[in-house]
């Protein structure tokens, strides 16, 4: 089987491993609210859990974990890549990476590196707002775009009128002669 058909057949595997996986919660965090639902191993003597006894939530174990070859992959089959300034994005390959945005980056910054990924061709996993005001920025340019073009032609008809309006004077003069 080909690399590619291979990698896709893991994805789908994945998917399917990660539906039927439980969700891993903390002994007792179902009984009392000091008690946080994230995971945390159990490490009592005489605890149900950690002897793995029937009726009690499943603990974490390596049989859970999905194939080696597509871990940590974007659902889309993708690596992901962290960026945090416009110079990371030199590193990513569009063809077999996708750029993730850290959670400190500005607004500013997430519009230049926006730019810059659409102009290399690379996809952005978390753009955040500053999709919206790039949408808006590309709409504004050209709105502009489309003013400059029709002041160009209110300009050459003004000329036009200029051209006519002698002879409408010239007209009103011979009128003006006549009578």
């Amino acid at each position: 089987m080909s690399g590619a058909g291979e990698r896709k057949r893991l994805m789908k595997l994945k998917k399917r491993m990660s539906q039927k996986r439980p969700k891993f919660v903390q002994f007792e965090s179902w009984r009392f609210v000091r008690v946080k639902d994230h995971w945390r191993q159990p490490k009592g003597v005489d605890n149900h859990m950690r002897q793995n006894k029937r009726g009690w939530p499943k603990s974490v174990n390596v049989g859970y974990g999905s194939p080696k070859a597509v871990r940590n992959l974007h659902p889309s089959g993708m690596e992901e890549v962290a960026v945090y300034n416009v110079g990371d994005l030199a590193i990513v390959d569009p063809e077999m990476q996708v750029a993730r945005i850290g959670g400190s980056v500005g607004l500013k910054k997430r519009m230049n590196i926006l730019r810059e990924a659409e102009a290399r061709g690379i996809r952005i996993l978390n753009p955040g707002k500053a999709r919206e005001a790039f949408q808006k920025e590309l709409e504004e340019a050209e709105a502009e775009a489309t003013e400059d073009e029709v002041p160009e032609e209110a300009q050459e008809e003004p000329e036009a009128a200029k051209e006519d309006e002698p002879d409408d004077k010239a007209d009103e003069g011979e009128a003006d002669d006549q009578q």
